[in-house]
C-alpha cells in the first residue's frame, strides 16, 4: 500500500500514513473488509500519541451489489467543482478497470455520501444489515464499554439492571473483542473483559446456562480422552453414553466418537440389550432410539457440507483465474475442505485422470499461498526449533535482514498472545528466551551501523 506524508490533527508534527483512497471489490475482493474495519489510513503520533484516520476523499465500489459511492470529508472545506475534480479521476479509473461487459449503468450515477457512518451503513445495507441492526450492535458495544468502565461493585449491579440486553449476540461481541485485544498484545483490556465475562457469566441467567453447557461439553470431551487414553472400547462407549447426565453432553460425545459408532457398536448394543431387563432394558432401547436419530442427523450434515464442499472445488477447478476465485471464497476454506482436496487428488491420482489431477494441483497452489505462514513467523519457528543458542545465532546473522522494527514488534506480541491464551509455560519460556536473545541482536546491529 503507498505511503503518504500528512500533519498530525492535533500537534501538526509530520507522519507517514499507508494510504488508500479506493476500496473497490472489482480487483481487490477483501476490500470490503478493510473498509468496514476502519483500519485504513491511519495517523500514530509518536510525538502526541494522537490516533485516528485521516480526513481524504473515498471511493467504494461493489459491482455485484452495483455499489458506487463517493465520500468528501467536509473537514477539507472544497466547494462542490473542486470536489467533483478530484473525485472525477478516481471514478475514471474504477470505471476503466471493469471489462466492457461488465459496465452498467449505476457506474455514471454515483452516490455521494455526506458522513463516513452512513457510507458504511449503505454498504451494510447492500449485504442486509439494516441501521435499525447496526443501532442495536452499537447499544450493545455501549453497553459494555460500561461495564468495562465501573468497579467489580459497580459492575454487578449494572448487569443486573441490564440484564434483559444482554443475550447470545452480545456474548459473541465480547467474544470477537476479546480475540482481538489479545491478537493485538493489549494485555490490560483482556484482563479487563475477562472479569467482565466472569461476573456476567455468574450474574446472568443466560450467563449460568452458557457456563453449564461450556462445562457439559468439556466434561463430555475429557471422560471420552480418558477413556481414549486406556484403551476404548465399544462396551465402555456404550457405559459412558448409558451415564450421559444431559443431552448436551451425549450430543458432544457422540459427535466426537461417530467414527466408533459403527455396525459392530450397534449389535454390541443390541446384544446388551437382549441380556438386559427392567429398567436397564428400557434404557438401553431409549439410548439407542436417541444414537440412531443423533448419527443420522450428523451424517446427513456431513454429506450436506462435503456436497458443498466438493461444488466448490468445482467451482475452483474450472475458474479461469484460481487464485482470484479462491481470495473470494475464503470464508468457505476450512481443514475440511483442505482435507478434501488431499483425497479428490488421491481419487484422481488413482483414476489416471490427469485433467483432473492438473486442475486440483491448481487449486493446491493458489491454497498453499493462503495457509503458509507469513515470512515473520515462519522465520520465528526457525529460531525457536534451533537446539542452541549458537544455531539460533547463526540464524540471525544470516537472516539479518529479516530482523526488523516490525518482525520485533510481531514477535513480541506473539510473546505476550502466548501468555494470555495459557499455553504450556515450557513453550512460553522458550519463546520469551528467544526473544530476548533476537532483541540482543537487533540492538548489536544497530550500534554497528
Amino acid at each position: 500500500m503507498p505511503q503518504t506524508i500528512t500533519n498530525c490533527p492535533r500537534c501538526k508534527t509530520r507522519v507517514p500514513v499507508e494510504f488508500q483512497q479506493v476500496f473497490d471489490l472489482n480487483v481487490d475482493p477483501q476490500a470490503k473488509n478493510r473498509f468496514l474495519s476502519r483500519n485504513y489510513n491511519l495517523i500514530s503520533c509518536p510525538t502526541c500519541g494522537y490516533q485516528g484516520n485521516m480526513a481524504t476523499p473515498l471511493v467504494y465500489h461493489d459491482p455485484e451489489k452495483e455499489l458506487l459511492l463517493t465520500y468528501f470529508p467536509a473537514e477539507l472545506g472544497l466547494p462542490v467543482n473542486e470536489q467533483e475534480k478530484i473525485l472525477g479521476p478516481i471514478i475514471t479509473g474504477v470505471v476503466n478497470a471493469l471489462p466492457n461487459d461488465k459496465k452498467k449503468g449505476y457506474l455514471f450515477r454515483p452516490q455521494a455520501m455526506f458522513t463516513l457512518d452512513t457510507m458504511y451503513e449503505k454498504v451494510l445495507e447492500a449485504d442486509g444489515i439494516t441501521k435499525e441492526m447496526i443501532q442495536e450492535q452499537q447499544k450493545k458495544l455501549n453497553l459494555l464499554q460500561r461495564l468495562m468502565s465501573v468497579t467489580d461493585e459497580g459492575r454487578v449491579e449494572l448487569i443486573k439492571q441490564e440484564e434483559a440486553n444482554i443475550d447470545e449476540s452480545f456474548f459473541a461481541i465480547m467474544s470477537q473483542l476479546a480475540q482481538a485485544t489479545v491478537a493485538q498484545g493489549d494485555k490490560k483490556s483482556a484482563e479487563l473483559l475477562l472479569a467482565v465475562q466472569n461476573d456476567l457469566l455468574e450474574h446472568t441467567e443466560l450467563g449460568r446456562k452458557l457456563k453449564k453447557s461450556a462445562s457439559e461439553t468439556q466434561a463430555a470431551m475429557n471422560d471420552l480422552k480418558a477413556l481414549s487414553e486406556k484403551g476404548l472400547t465399544r462396551e465402555d462407549l456404550i457405559q459412558l453414553l448409558l451415564n450421559a447426565p444431559s443431552e448436551l453432553y451425549l450430543q458432544t460425545a457422540v459427535s466426537m466418537a461417530r467414527p466408533a459408532l459403527d455396525y459392530i457398536f450397534f449389535q454390541t448394543l443390541t446384544e446388551r440389550l437382549e441380556k438386559s431387563d427392567g429398567e436397564e432394558k428400557r434404557a438401553l432401547i431409549d439410548l439407542r432410539d436417541k444414537l440412531i436419530k443423533l448419527t443420522q442427523e450428523i451424517d446427513k450434515a456431513v454429506q450436506e457440507h462435503t456436497q458443498n464442499t466438493l461444488a466448490l472445488l468445482d467451482e475452483l477447478m474450472n475458474s479461469s483465474d484460481t487464485a482470484k476465485a479462491l481470495e473470494e471464497h475464503l470464508g468457505q476454506i476450512d481443514d475440511f475442505f483442505v482435507q478434501l482436496v488431499q483425497s479428490e487428488l488421491q481419487q484422481a491420482r488413482k483414476k489416471s485422470d490427469l485433467e483432473r489431477v492438473g486442475k486440483i494441483e491448481k487449486v493446491i497452489i493458489a491454497l498453499q499461498k493462503y495457509t503458509a505462514p507469513p515470512p515473520e513467523i515462519e522465520f520465528i519457528e526457525r529460531l525457536i526449533g534451533a537446539e542452541k543458542d549458537e544455531d539460533r545465532d547463526a540464524l540471525l546473522e544470516k537472516n539479518a535482514d529479516q530482523v526488523t522494527p516490525e518482525f520485533l514488534q510481531i514477535f513480541d506480541q506473539l510473546v505476550k498472545q502466548s501468555e494470555s491464551q495459557h499455553q504450556s509455560a515450557q513453550m512460553v519460556e522458550l519463546l520469551k528466551k528467544t526473544y530476548k536473545q533476537v532483541l540482543r541482536f537487533s540492538m548489536k546491529k544497530n550500534l554497528a551501523a
